[in-house]
């Protein structure tokens, strides 16, 4: 068991995982704000929905576009993670891809002001992107797999096409406060389901 330093220090492996996890909850406070504020929301706004002082935020993050990106990486992750344990726990595949498809959405709101907040960074932005792709096209493919598999959908919709419509669909959304993409996202999956017998 550690013990601690001379100094009354707690050992440094506590710190590493204290700091680990003030990390996790800015990013996950983080999150939540941009939905809901957008990616300019004030750092002390994000401080207090965290419960951590504005230098914590500063000393993980030194700028906006680190926090954004930091945050980018963390949905990312989050999404791909989610779709395996959605499939395991979820009432049918189809029910796995729409819970699934609601936390793509969620994301796609704090994207959309990621260009925004990279400013000229577009090396930074490519790689994002690349690493969007790399993680979340597998998992959405696993996803509409087991809903052909299931006869819950149609064969054949490629998940880039799925991807790529929903996000079409996401756009306009701040704009406009009477638009809701979720209703014609949700027109969407109905479009792909099988028909069933009668």
């Amino acid at each position: 068991m550690p013990t601690e330093s001379p100094a009354g220090e707690p050992p440094a492996r506590s710190k590493r995982a204290d700091a680990q996890r003030n990390r996790q909850t800015v990013l996950t406070a983080a999150a939540e704000v941009f939905v809901t504020s957008g990616v300019d929301a004030p750092i002390r706004q994000i401080a207090a929905r965290a419960g951590v002082g504005m230098a914590t935020i500063y000393r993980h993050f030194p700028t906006r576009a680190d926090l954004v990106t930091a945050v980018y990486r963390h949905q990312i992750e989050a999404c791909a993670e989610a779709g395996p344990k959605l499939l395991a726990s979820a009432d049918s595949p189809l029910d796995a891809l729409r819970q699934w498809i609601d936390l793509f959405v969620d994301f796609l709101v704090t994207k959309h002001g990621l260009a925004d907040a990279l400013q000229s960074d577009s090396d930074r932005f490519a790689a994002l992107h690349t690493y969007f792709l790399d993680r979340l096209m597998p998992v959405c493919a696993q996803l509409l797999d087991a809903a052909v598999d299931a006869g819950d959908i149609r064969p054949g919709m490629q998940p880039y096409e799925l991807m790529r419509g929903i996000g079409n669909l996401c756009i306009g959304r701040d704009s406009d406060p009477r638009y809701d993409p979720r209703r014609l996202i949700a027109l969407l999956l109905k479009g792909l389901q099988q028909p069933r017998p009668a």
